[in-house]
């Protein structure tokens, strides 16, 4: 498609564009940063880039919190923070511009007291198309005063005065633009979906799993759950694959894994807090993780088993998939999807699985679906 756009076919390119998104969005989320990263070099492939920048918005630090954030193109920041359905803090966008700015120009400091004069005009050059599209005024005033006054020489000596006007003086008039703060998207679904948020798990489920993250004594109501589950990654939609389960969840935090057992009622998961890291391999500590076995029909009580040895909670290994170390393993190649558990409790505190299933210390199991949510305080 590249090379379609280089040649200037742009009806062609535009069809591609169409039939990548409508037919092969599977491919696009697995391949999601390389295709982000072309789409910004080429100012034809808009339907592409409105694509990548609808996933964003959403779920911005896949971006922000990435190895190539330092190396984006301008054109794809300023596109993304231009959004007015952005989901972040404006004080995180402001600091993540700053850090842009900051990484391309090599000789200046990232401590502000250490910028000479010259230092802040060559961040101010760099960052021109960016800082007009910051909601400074939406900005709450400890934010202002920790983070944007540090910088204030890059801002137009105009919009740091009626900043500080507009805080202690709120009711005086201001000359400077006033972009309006950015939307949240749940307020705009105030009712629920008529579709199942998951193949694995209903409500009460998802209700049961946050009591145990906040470690309460009484299950949550499936009315009073504090957490939303975004769906990150499905097997079904995704692909079994352990390169799949890298590039949707490299990195990604407070995620909660279900998984139905092939052939039986079992459903067994668990909780990271901290996430897996591909470029690690070893061991990672965690004080909070835990893994489960869901009631379910044929399966009488749920079980909850807390880590106990915290400093090895969990394994990142790139040659395998999700890891709680000596619990539950998910050790799916690019050829198959299969799950084992240990019998082990020097780890975590109980077998997640019937005592009968282990063989020689394992108890193998292949898997039906599996679903990683990321886990967010409801805002409403």
């Amino acid at each position: 498609m590249l090379v379609v756009c280089e040649l200037m076919l742009e009806e062609m390119a535009k069809y591609l564009e169409i039939f990548l998104i409508e037919s092969n969005a599977h491919w696009l989320r697995l391949n999601f940063v390389r295709i982000h990263q072309k789409s910004f070099q080429n100012d034809k492939l808009l339907k592409l880039q409105e694509w990548c920048n609808d996933i964003l918005v959403k779920y911005p630090n896949k971006i922000f919190e990435s190895e190539e954030f330092t190396s984006l193109q301008e054109n794809a920041l300023v596109s993304l923070i231009k959004r007015d359905d952005l989901q972040m803090e404006e004080v995180k966008i402001w600091n993540y511009i700053i850090k842009w700015g900051i990484a391309q120009n090599s000789e200046l400091s990232s401590n502000p007291e250490d910028l000479s004069n010259e230092n802040f005009l060559a961040l101010k050059s760099t960052l021109k198309n960016c800082l007009p599209l910051v909601r400074y005024f939406q900005m709450p005033g400890g934010d202002i005063y920790d983070h944007i006054q540090p910088y204030q020489q890059i801002l137009e000596k105009n919009l740091w005065e009626d900043l500080v006007k507009r805080h202690m003086t709120p009711d005086r008039p201001i000359s400077s633009v006033v972009l309006p703060p950015r939307v949240i998207l749940t307020q705009e679904l105030p009712h629920r979906s008529t579709e199942p948020f998951s193949n694995v798990i209903n409500e009460e489920h998802a209700a049961e799993i946050a009591s145990w993250i906040d470690k309460k004594a009484d299950t949550y109501s499936m009315t009073n759950n504090p957490y939303e589950f975004k769906l990150l990654f499905r097997g079904s939609r995704d692909g079994f694959t352990r390169d799949s389960f890298w590039n949707l969840c490299d990195k990604q935090k407070n995620l909660v894994i279900v998984i139905k057992v092939k052939d039986t009622d079992e459903i067994l998961g668990g909780y990271n807090p901290i996430g897996w890291d591909k470029a690690l391999y070893g061991l990672k500590s965690c004080k909070e993780s835990f893994t489960f076995s869901l009631k379910n029909c044929a399966v009488q009580s749920s079980i909850l088993s807390r880590v106990k040895d915290t400093v090895n909670a969990i394994h990142c290994s790139k040659n395998s998939g999700l890891i709680f170390s000596c619990s539950l393993y998910m050790y799916n190649s690019n050829r198959n999807n299969r799950c084992y558990c240990y019998e082990e409790t020097s780890f975590y505190e109980k077998l997640i699985r019937e005592k009968s299933t282990y063989v020689s210390s394992c108890s193998f199991f292949s898997v039906e679906e599996y679903e990683i949510f990321q886990i967010h305080e409801k805002t409403i």
